[in-house]
């Protein structure tokens, strides 16, 4: 077996939160393990992402990424390619593993060309992948979509029966031509005879009946996750901090579990009828808030929605309206009642390690999946239910708070977000499933290194 000493990783992420964040918390964990690891994003990453470069056995790259908007799709994937090509060739190091984004497929051939073994780091939960995978490998699985049969379910090994509704946006007719589908669809058809791991950014107690579906495929999905801040895993952590003093202070003063806490991730753009829907309830609710409204990313045409003057008057003692927030000890707090939630992946995972109840707001991509899980699967909350034009009412906005924190089941949604919470932190203790998992690829790369 070969020396840890000698086992440098390189991690090859896109600059964005949704997918630093799970790169950097597996970076961390492979370095608890006596690895080095280089981390390699866009030039931009610094602007979204706290960088430490004192963080023993890590180092941090940056490809440049400042080109053209109106550049092609497949001018930016030739870049990409160049640039991971030039940090090979210049580094000192000689690198056992590539671990590349799912949605840089292109770095699995940079990988093979250099005569790296691959892995793909996989960001969403493991039946987003298996949906994927069977779109596209087995069609005939999904002829009621491909028909235009909306209400006839899709039935997956390992997956309740799924509606329209509840799969990736992805794989529906409207993006038949989107990058990004064929994206995922390269890596499904073609990247995974080239890669050695696809390793899921999940564990084996959350998604137990799914991963035991997907033992067939091959290579095998590896669950390795939750990969949240270890500050949520009780664990020391580089960066941690604490949570702002006035909103330590504002959360402190709040009895348990009387707080909800609002966030809808980066991308999600609300209109005025639904920022006005979302004030309604809120106002009429006996629960204290917080409510974190970003800014449009750059680049976004659409205007956001404004909170009103008397809203904010009339809430002014019990809720808060911040731009950001640290989401994780948000959640750890144990004033907070419950989470609403766009859905995305790290949220629904940051949820579960938290123990909180949640209301899911899915909008597209993965989120929709992931709200079903949460609502069908996982059982710790509900999941709103839109109009006839795609926006919520306040009053179905008011039914899932009441639902999730006072209804008839509220004491089982807790109940239950609180046995995964457990869940979670045994698999990534010593002797757990995530510890087993991250151990044996370890060593593989290690053998694979010699």
């Amino acid at each position: 077996m070969g020396n840890e000493k000698d086992v440098h990783v390189l991690i090859v992420t896109l600059p964005y939160h949704g997918h630093l964040n799970p790169a950097f918390s597996f970076a961390q964990l492979l370095i608890s393990k006596g690895l080095f690891v280089t981390l390699a994003t866009g030039g931009s990453a610094p602007n979204h992402f706290h960088v430490n470069s004192k963080i023993p056995r890590l180092e941090f790259e940056f490809f440049p990424d400042q080109i053209p908007d109106d550049s092609s799709f497949e001018s930016r994937q030739k870049l990409g390619a160049e640039n991971l090509t030039n940090l090979i060739k210049n580094s000192s190091k000689k690198f056992s593993c590539i671990i590349a984004n799912p949605f840089l497929t292109w770095a699995i051939d940079v990988a093979l060309k250099h005569e790296i073994p691959c892995a793909i780091l996989w960001i969403q939960a493991c039946s987003v992948f298996s949906i994927y995978f069977h779109y596209f490998r087995n069609p005939h699985l999904f002829r009621s979509l491909i028909d235009n049969y909306a209400n006839l379910a899709i039935d997956l090994p390992g997956l309740p029966l799924l509606k329209e509704v509840d799969l990736p946006s992805f794989i529906l007719p409207s993006y038949s031509t989107s990058h990004i589908r064929n994206i995922i669809q390269n890596l499904i058809v073609q990247g995974l005879d080239k890669v050695k791991w696809v390793l899921g950014n999940s564990f084996y107690e959350l998604e137990e009946e799914i991963l035991n579906s997907m033992a067939i495929f091959k290579p095998n999905i590896v669950p390795i996750g939750p990969l949240v801040s270890p500050s949520m895993l009780g664990k020391n952590e580089v960066n941690s901090g604490s949570i702002d003093s006035c909103l330590e202070l504002w959360l402190d003063k709040k009895p348990l579990s009387s707080v909800i806490y609002i966030s809808f991730g980066s991308m999600l753009v609300f209109s005025q009828e639904q920022v006005d829907n979302i004030a309604t309830a809120l106002k009429t609710s006996n629960y204290s808030f917080i409510w974190v409204i970003k800014p449009p990313i750059e680049g976004n045409d659409k205007k956001c929605g404004e909170l009103s003057h008397e809203f904010m008057e009339a809430t002014k003692e019990r809720g808060l309206v911040v731009e950001w927030c640290p989401q994780e000890k948000i959640l750890m707090h144990s004033s907070v009642a419950c989470f609403m939630t766009h859905c995305g992946w790290n949220s629904t995972l940051e949820s579960v390690v938290a123990g909180v109840p949640v209301i899911g707001y899915p909008e597209w991509a993965d989120q929709t999946t992931d709200a079903k899980l949460l609502a069908d699967v996982f059982k710790t909350g509900v999941r709103i239910r839109k109009g006839e034009e795609g926006v919520v009412s306040s009053e179905e906005i008011k039914r899932c708070i009441w639902e999730v924190t006072d209804g008839p089941q509220a004491k089982e949604f807790k109940k239950r977000a609180m046995e995964l919470k457990e869940a979670a932190n045994k698999a990534m203790g010593k002797y757990g499933s995530t510890q087993y998992y991250v151990d044996q690829f370890v060593n593989e790369v290690m053998i694979k290194s010699c």
